[in-house]
């Protein structure tokens, strides 16, 4: 016996959200069906309320309330040092870590040439136009461990020492493939202290 269409449609758009395969989705669909309509109006409403409150910073492209963001319009922040994380998620895990004061820049992925993800498809440019004010001494490259995380770090690197400015990558701590969000914040504070400078 096949699926009702209906259920097949909600399966196929809840799968598309990341980490969830078509188990998962199929269960999540048949939970939704199960719950009150009133359960199912408050998780539609704050999605909704999220998309229409939520803003892109027009400098760290951090997603918040406001713009610019919380972290850019604290000026208590080390103006000096930039970490380069690939999501607002690595950006609120890092945010976490006392030992970190510096400023963020959210590049919006990782170069994957294997999904066609090119340099074109991330902030680049506009990191680039950021280290161009001359306030920037440290770069921190705070990508993923894996290896898409490390390709984007060298290309990065490569890029950023015309600029004469210091770049370094997380230090011990972070397993490699790991990612930044799911780190704990000893690990990331470990890390943070440990960091290295990239060789190019």
């Amino acid at each position: 016996m096949n699926r009702p269409q209906a259920i097949n449609k909600m399966i196929d758009s809840i799968k598309r959200l990341p980490g969830i395969g078509p188990k998962m989705a199929e269960r999540l669909s048949y939970h939704l069906l199960k719950v009150s309509d009133v359960e199912v109006e408050r998780l539609i409403s704050a999605i909704q309320s999220a998309r229409r409150q939520m803003q892109v910073c027009s400098v760290c492209f951090n997603v918040g309330e406001q713009d610019p963001c919380v972290v850019c319009q604290d000026s208590s922040r080390d103006k000096t040092i930039l970490a380069v994380v690939e999501t607002p998620q690595d950006l609120l895990a890092l945010a976490k870590v006392k030992e970190y004061t510096g400023l963020y820049f959210v590049l919006g992925g990782a170069l994957n040439p294997l999904e066609g993800i090119g340099p074109d498809d991330l902030r680049i440019t506009g990191l680039i136009n950021r280290l161009k004010n001359g306030t920037i001494t440290e770069i921190i490259i705070a990508t993923d461990t894996d290896s898409k995380g490390e390709t984007t770090a060298l290309y990065l690197a490569e890029l950023i020492k015309h600029f004469n400015i210091k770049v370094t990558r997380l230090g011990y701590g972070l397993p490699v493939g790991g990612d930044i969000e799911y780190a704990d914040e000893v690990t990331l504070s470990r890390a943070i202290a440990g960091r290295r400078v990239i060789d190019t």
